[in-house]
């Protein structure tokens, strides 16, 4: 039976995904989001994952919809959604719920449904198959199949990209496994790994982001301890990185869709099994509250300098989760927006790359192109954006109030070296 491919989701993750098998096969690409098709039907992405050539490519093979009824001439269908958190830090699993409930609705028999979403070891089958059947009146292992295969998508990497990554696969049997793999194996040119269940697939990816995750959280906690010691964090990590076996992590703010996310998805299982995981949670923590930390540590700053801290004016650069990104989901940097607003500082916020309107409705933040900011007494370089980074300390002499002040760079990209004289440098 010839497979009818459908790539439901198409955002960071799906795009790239149905680009890739649209250079190969006719995709049906479906998003919820209307404004979304219509823009990848006139050659733009939003999230500049994929660029307007590759658009225009594959505009051919591509179906871009959102007409959910499109997707019943699809028998293979990819789920890529996003699963985000709630505010207590609980999985919500209710975006990947309704995709499953809309799939089922127009399922067909011996469809096969792979999901992509990051979910806790045990949720495809304990709550997405349910949410199939129930929609599709169908069986699950006797009308129709499911799979699961982790994204490794890392927005605003040009070099590991979903073709030269090796592809996790998983199947509910070992017929389906094959047919899944040779489908992803049509495109994935860094070969595919056969996890023996679907569990042990999506635990695979929880794991990779929790591991990032407290390797960073150890980074910021020896940053707090060499504040305290008065010893520069970098200067520290790049000569304990002379070492052959040290693993070069950094201190900073941990956001975003999966590393500040994924972890809670672990922990949320493993106490549902009766289990306290204390090592992540504490990574959890100490990641969590980096915002507070770096604020606190400018006021002292700025009390040493015998500056006023209410009413001081702070400009933040950057308010994506990550440099060279437009993403704005759980991004760490409101954190230390919200904490110097706790003081009664006056803070505007510029970035390159954020959408206006999204950064505005998501977070009720008015950005302000570079240029147009007032002169500030202290810059923070929250997200070195390249833009950020080519013009250098000149850039910083431009921002802050007759060219002195308080520069801080958060995750130390600026060359320590340079720093001009009049400027009091800081960073994590």
């Amino acid at each position: 039976m010839k497979k009818q491919l459908a790539i439901v989701g198409l955002g960071y993750v799906g795009l790239p995904l149905a680009i890739a098998f649209g250079k190969k096969r006719n995709v049906i690409a479906y998003d919820i989001n209307e404004e979304r098709i219509k823009e990848l039907k006139q050659g733009f992405d939003r999230t500049q994952e994929v660029t307007t050539e590759e658009l225009i490519s594959t505009s051919a093979s591509m179906e871009y919809t959102a007409n959910q009824e499109d997707l019943s001439r699809a028998n293979f269908i990819i789920v890529a959604v996003p699963t985000p958190i709630t505010e207590s830090k609980q999985p919500n699993l209710l975006p990947l719920l309704k995709a499953s409930e809309m799939i089922g609705k127009n399922l067909s028999k011996g469809s096969i449904v792979v999901y992509e979403s990051t979910v806790y070891p045990g949720a495809t089958e304990e709550e997405c198959i349910p949410a199939l059947e129930k929609a599709s009146g169908l069986k699950c292992g006797e009308d129709f199949y499911v799979g699961y295969s982790p994204e490794r998508i890392n927005p605003g990497d040009k070099e590991h990209t979903f073709t030269n990554i090796t592809k996790v696969v998983s199947g509910q049997n070992s017929e389906v496994l094959e047919v899944i793999a040779d489908m992803y194996g049509t495109v994935v040119e860094a070969g595919i790994h056969k996890a023996s269940s679907i569990k042990v697939a999506e635990a695979a990816k929880v794991i990779e982001n929790t591991q990032r995750d407290l390797n960073i959280a150890l980074m910021n906690e020896l940053a707090i301890i060499f504040e305290k010691l008065d010893i520069d964090t970098a200067e520290v990590l790049a000569a304990a990185g002379t070492k052959w076996n040290f693993l070069k992590f950094s201190p900073g703010l941990v956001g975003g869709h999966c590393i500040g996310v994924d972890p809670y998805y672990l922990t949320h299982k493993a106490q549902k099994v009766g289990f306290h995981p204390d090592i992540i949670l504490a990574g959890r923590k100490t990641n969590d509250n980096m915002g507070d930390f770096i604020v606190t540590s400018l006021v002292k700053q700025m009390i040493k300098k015998d500056m006023p801290v209410q009413g001081a004016t702070v400009t933040v650069l950057g308010l994506t989760f990550k440099e060279n990104v437009p993403d704005l989901r759980n991004t760490r940097v409101i954190d230390v927006i919200k904490e110097l607003e706790d003081f009664g500082i006056n803070v505007q916020v510029s970035d390159a790359h954020a959408n206006a309107i999204e950064a505005h409705d998501v977070y009720g933040i008015d950005l302000i192109p570079y240029k147009e900011l007032s002169p500030a007494d202290i810059v923070i370089l929250a997200v070195p954006h390249r833009e950020y980074l080519v013009e250098g300390w000149g850039l910083f002499e431009f921002l802050l109030s007759e060219g002195k002040g308080i520069v801080v760079d958060i995750k130390s990209k600026l060359e320590k070296m340079e720093c001009p004289e009049s400027i009091k440098l800081w960073r994590l």
